[in-house]
């Protein structure tokens, strides 16, 4: 089992540790629930580890994670104590019961439920992290034969006691709130509590990608909705990836951090963690939200119509105005005529389908993470959280119109037959050298755009899409834990990795509803440096791995000192947390000492669950742990756009 080698290689790192170990973090989410009778939880154990067997047993089979959910449910319930009523055992036993049918089928090579009809559960296997991750279906019995469906996407609303267990029963017995003729609605799991951000947001993209791989579904007719946590979910995912869906409905929610949160200036967090708000604050990507229909919902007594009003301005700062249908009378949920409305008028949007390549583009992002929309790609900007915009459109005669705000580059992947290469971008004529095959690509040399389509990439260190920070991007792609060997500066670092490890570790598996990835320096392959993320932990003295990439990072490490900048920090108590190319593979990250930088105290609300720390930041041991911070931030700052220090003051 992947937990028991983890928990050999932390028993590994305790003879290391000689401070004391900070007090423990009280968790959140989920909360635990009943201690169950010794017989019983006995008698669920001895269950999941034999199933846990057969499920090794067929590791190659693609379709284990179907069955290995329902294992999954109860290993994580039995771990976290997810039984919240008596009546929860004997759901822990129905679900066991399905996996081992599912298990003996597809030991036969057999796979019955993929051809079923009604509430379907199924599961696929992350790239992330390894793990089975559930969704449910609902597919009717009339489809159409041999006709590729529309896919409703569905968000569910917050559930803090919603673990796989309890979503898995759910989606088994209870059909959803939406019954669109002729279409399949699919449930993401969203990795439950974390406001389907992070490896939640993921989860949604990989949900459908293997909907569609399953399924017969039209990729021009995919509709995106939720309400509540799922509203909230359904604004960033859409204005995130608008050209995913042919129309979306978010239902109350929230759709930014300080306003939904009553913060007041006075109380705001420090000025890069005010930058990171641009990550999922949707006012900040309006413009990619005029690409396609957008409906939102509030019961018309609802406190969180607040997200629609927030939404409202944003579209009117734009000169547009948002589509926004009120429930008459009604709180935090819909009103039946008002749902029958906004299906009626998704459904009008997916009989006209999705234009894969609409004359007109909107891309306004903060963050090279969402660089693309259509057929126009930002491959750099002028400077990372500040307002980027590409608005481009084409004519009949194939010539493209471009203006842009903080881009530095830019790729265009329109077919030569509908951009020849005549392009007039920011008020300059361009003539672009085209061939059927090549995409067009543009850069920003001085105050001209030139046409770099014909010049080979050169392989810089510069912020790109997918390489660009901050320290949680890491966790949106498939991470590897580097686990120290040796002992460190220090016996208060020990200490503290050895607790943020563990810290780690349950959190990822509790919150984030995974089995952490995790691997001693020793025993790192070539084959993992190219193929994932490295998160590191330790120092030079303790990390074999650190040791060997040291020359190659920003930061340096003396004898007695911690060099950053211009500052330097007492090498006994104080740790950099980064992320930065992995010197060995600039195509992959290296992330030195940090877990995600959201922790227990901000569970309370999804609107919290947002990245705490910009590209670097320098830990201060001498204060412990806490629910809000891994130790005191001496100091923290963004690297500029060829990844090289900046003042933080900037």
């Amino acid at each position: 089992m992947l937990s028991l080698r983890v928990a050999l290689l932390l028993l590994f790192l305790a003879p290391c540790l000689s401070a004391a170990e900070p007090a423990p973090i009280r968790r959140l989410l989920p909360p635990a629930g009943i201690a169950l009778e010794p017989a019983v939880e006995a008698d669920l154990s001895a269950r999941v580890a034999a199933l846990r067997q057969r499920c090794d047993q067929l590791a190659d089979q693609p379709l284990l994670p179907d069955a290995e959910i329902f294992v999954k449910a109860v290993e994580l319930a039995l771990e976290h104590r997810e039984f919240y009523k008596p009546t929860d055992v004997q759901l822990a036993r129905q679900q066991l019961d399905l996996a081992e049918e599912r298990l003996s089928q597809l030991e036969q090579n057999k796979s019955p439920w993929r051809q079923a009809q009604g509430l379907v559960v199924r599961g696929y296997r992350s790239e992330i992290d390894d793990s089975a991750q559930p969704y449910g279906l609902e597919i009717p019995a009339d489809l159409p034969a041999g006709k590729p469906v529309p896919l409703y996407v569905w968000l569910h609303g917050r559930g803090d006691k919603s673990t796989d267990l309890h979503f898995i029963q759910g989606r088994l017995t209870k059909a959803g709130q939406i019954h669109p003729q002729g279409a399949i609605v699919v449930h993401p799991f969203g990795r439950q509590c974390i406001g389907f951000k992070s490896a939640g947001e993921v989860d949604v993209l990989d949900v459908v990608a293997h909907v569609r791989q399953q399924y017969s579904i039209d990729p021009q007719r995919i509709v995106l909705m939720g309400f509540s946590m799922g509203g909230a979910g359904c604004w960033h995912l859409g204005a995130h990836y608008a050209d995913h869906w042919v129309a979306m409905s978010p239902g109350a929610g929230f759709a930014e951090t300080a306003q939904y949160t009553h913060l007041q200036p006075a109380d705001y967090p420090p000025s890069y963690e005010q930058k990171l708000w641009g990550l999922y604050d949707v006012p900040d990507y309006v413009r990619n939200l005029l690409n396609l229909p957008v409906i939102a919902y509030s019961g018309e007594e609802d406190r969180q119509i607040q997200a629609a009003q927030v939404m409202e301005k944003a579209f009117a700062s734009q000169g547009e105005k948002l589509t926004h249908l009120l429930g008459p009378g009604m709180g935090h949920r819909y009103h039946p005529d008002t749902l029958a409305e906004i299906l009626r008028r998704i459904d009008t949007a997916v009989q006209t389908g999705l234009d894969p390549h609409p004359k007109q583009v909107h891309l306004q992002t903060r963050t090279l993470r969402y660089s693309q929309m259509f057929w126009v790609q930002a491959l750099g900007l002028g400077e990372h959280w500040k307002d980027a915009r590409i608005d481009a459109e084409y004519d009949d005669a194939g010539q493209l119109t471009l203006a842009t705000q903080n881009i530095t580059a830019l790729r265009i992947t329109l077919p030569a037959a509908k951009a020849n290469g005549r392009i007039l971008i920011d008020g300059q004529q361009l003539m672009a050298k085209r061939s059927a095959q090549d995409d067009l690509r543009l850069a920003l040399q001085g105050d001209r755009w030139v046409d770099v389509s014909q010049t080979k990439e050169q392989p810089t260190l510069a912020k790109r899409p997918g390489l660009q920070g901050p320290i949680d991007d890491i966790f949106m792609e498939p991470f590897l834990v580097v686990l120290p060997t040796g002992k460190s500066h220090s016996a208060e670092i020990d200490a503290w990795v050895q607790a943020e490890v563990q810290h780690l570790q349950s959190r990822w598996r509790a919150l984030f509803r995974g089995e952490l990835p995790m691997k001693k320096d020793t025993d790192i392959t070539d084959e993992d440096i190219a193929q994932r993320h490295l998160l590191l932990f330790g120092d030079p003295s303790s990390n074999q791995l650190i040791a060997r990439l040291q020359d190659g990072l920003p930061i340096t490490f003396t004898d007695d000192h911690l060099t950053v900048g211009q500052e330097q920090f007492s090498r006994g108590v104080h740790l950099p947390a980064l992320i930065y190319p992995n010197p060995l593979n600039r195509s992959k990250y290296v992330v030195l000492n940090s877990g995600p930088t959201f922790r227990e105290d901000h569970d309370r609300t999804n609107s919290l669950q947002n990245p705490k720390l910009p590209d670097w930041a320098i830990l201060d041991l001498r204060q412990p742990p806490s629910g809000s911070a891994p130790a005191r931030i001496a100091a923290a700052g963004f690297f500029d756009e060829l990844w090289q220090w900046k003042p933080v003051s900037e």
